[in-house]
């Protein structure tokens, strides 16, 4: 997959492409949808399939002040989007002035001058330009006026009825239920981050652990997860099982939230390299003990439930 990071100066040859347009956070099983739609009509064509998307996410230019939301950090919808088979993923920066770009100059300037495109596809719920005047019914109207096609990919659904979001995988995450997110998601929910150093406390009774600020990443409930974590091995993730406490860590104090993950029967350093945490399963909210020896029990009882849950999953696949 070929990356651009612009709208502007494609080569002659990456013109022409068959898009989906959207934000895309968490890349879930709507936004697949979407994806595999343009994918198909660029094979038919003998064009290029490609994914256009916004960075940052225009709600964070919208609603500076909201708390941390993101499913998919850019880092993470790429590689998302890459394993998905993608020609081209392009990113459109969004900032002031993208945001008081009209609808019709974002098709003018980005669609048509930028991209060149041939065929345009989106969700039902896609919506773009100045005072977010522009949908799927504006983009058919444009398309018939300057020759692109445009399909609409109308909602995604469960055999029970329940649409595929973003919103629903937050829910699920905010509510402590991974394996629902990991449903609406096609993949389990992961935090991916650069290890850190903390306090080394776990190293004092056995439980080592990696820790990674979350940053930008929505803040699902907070406690101990069964995890799998994955390690970047010559090109090739490895995955390993542990468990993971994700909070503030009120026991000692801690007022800053985090991710420390224990990863069972290795002792790697993974100081300062890239960590995948697949949130697998959760065993119970963050609490707080009434003394460091407490917490230490617990901590062994959460291991074993934690091996546990994910012996009964089966081994941690790439």
């Amino acid at each position: 997959m070929r990356l651009y990071r612009h709208t502007a100066d494609l080569p002659a040859d990456e013109r022409g492409a068959v898009v989906a347009l959207g934000n895309f956070d968490g890349v879930h099983r709507g936004h697949q949808t979407v994806i595999g739609t343009a994918q198909r009509i660029a094979a038919e064509m003998a064009a290029p399939s490609a994914v256009l998307t916004f960075e940052p996410h225009p709600r964070s230019v919208f609603r500076p002040d909201d708390p941390p939301f993101r499913l998919t950090p850019f880092r993470v919808k790429t590689r998302h989007v890459e394993a998905l088979g993608v020609d081209q993923l392009i990113v459109c920066h969004f900032d002031d002035e993208l945001r008081h770009k009209t609808a019709q100059a974002f098709v003018e300037d980005v669609l048509l001058r930028g991209l060149g495109v041939r065929h345009v596809v989106c969700g039902y719920d896609f919506l773009f330009g100045h005072r977010r005047a522009g949908d799927p019914a504006f983009l058919l109207q444009a398309g018939r006026a300057h020759g692109f096609g445009v399909t609409e990919v109308g909602p995604v659904s469960d055999d029970r009825g329940g649409v595929y979001s973003s919103t629903r995988v937050r829910d699920a995450l905010s509510a402590g239920r991974p394996r629902e997110a990991a449903y609406v998601l096609g993949h389990p929910w992961e935090i991916e981050g650069r290890v850190v150093h903390g306090d080394q406390r776990g190293r004092t009774i056995g439980f080592p652990t990696a820790n990674i600020e979350l940053g930008e990443y929505l803040r699902p409930a907070f406690g101990v997860y069964a995890v799998r974590a994955g390690i970047d091995r010559g090109g090739k993730t490895v995955w390993l099982p542990g468990v993971a406490n994700l909070g503030a860590r009120p026991t000692v104090d801690g007022t800053v939230a985090r991710l420390e993950a224990h990863l069972f029967d290795v002792d790697l350093d993974l100081y300062d390299l890239h960590l995948r945490v697949q949130m697998i399963d959760f065993l119970r909210p963050e609490m707080k003990f009434p003394s460091f020896d407490a917490l230490k029990d617990q901590i062994v009882q959460d291991a074993a439930a934690a091996r546990a849950t994910l012996a009964a999953d089966g081994h941690p696949q790439d």
